[in-house]
């Protein structure tokens, strides 16, 4: 799924120009991220349509940003980071997305996976982003307003999961959904003691776990709001 030429209207002017983007994308790279199609989704999605009109100046500053209901958009380093662990290289056709959020994150994997099936608890948040995506021609998405630490496990399993929000624990309802030979990137931890986790399931149904690099997300919360 791509955006189409017209979506790129979006692009803006001032902050939200081609030029601020540009400068994001080389900082980006700068910072370590190597996909070059992970950067180029990251480059024609306009961030900007995803945070309130009064932080859109700062949309493509490498940052999170509040998006309400106490959570964040996160940083554009870490929507590339992440995206390129699950992808691992590879075009995948069912993602489990865990905090739709803002919708953002979920924009990006769109464009570079068959399917992405996302889940947030705050059903405010998740009806903003169906719009955002519908706006931006993005409709290889399905939704669900759920607990995340469920998963969802009516359409498992998933050849890669992505959780953007940091659980005390793994969630086991989200390994036992996850393909052999699938991925899961999950920020595992609380308060400032939290680790990037990318976990692969063996063909034999065991898992192997790699702690990446310390992160910041807000945590992930059971149960769901409107």
């Amino acid at each position: 799924m791509r955006l189409r030429p017209d979506d790129l209207s979006h692009s803006g002017i001032g902050m939200t120009s081609q030029r601020t983007r540009e400068r994001l994308i080389q900082r980006l790279y700068e910072e370590g991220l190597s996909s070059a199609p992970v950067l180029e989704v990251i480059r024609r999605t306009p961030r900007h349509l995803f945070v309130d009109e009064a932080l859109a100046h700062r949309a493509y500053e490498d940052t999170a940003l509040p998006i309400g209901h106490n959570q964040t958009i996160s940083q554009p380093y870490m929507v590339g980071r992440m995206t390129e662990l699950l992808l691992g290289g590879d075009r995948l056709d069912k993602v489990l997305e865990i905090g739709t959020g803002s919708g953002y994150q979920t924009a990006v994997l769109a464009q570079l996976v068959e399917r992405v099936f996302s889940v947030e608890r705050i059903q405010a948040l998740q009806e903003r982003a169906k719009e955002r995506l519908l706006e931006l021609n993005l409709r290889n998405v399905v939704f669900r307003w759920g607990d995340g630490w469920e998963g969802w496990p009516a359409l498992a399993p998933y050849n890669g999961i992505m959780v953007t929000a940091a659980a005390s624990d793994v969630p086991s309802a989200l390994l036992d959904q996850l393909a052999p030979g699938g991925r899961l990137v999950i920020p595992v931890g609380s308060g400032a003691e939290q680790q990037l986790l990318l976990i692969v399931r063996e063909p034999d149904g065991g898992f192997r776990r790699h702690a990446l690099e310390t992160v910041r997300f807000v945590p992930l919360l059971q149960g769901s709001l409107f």
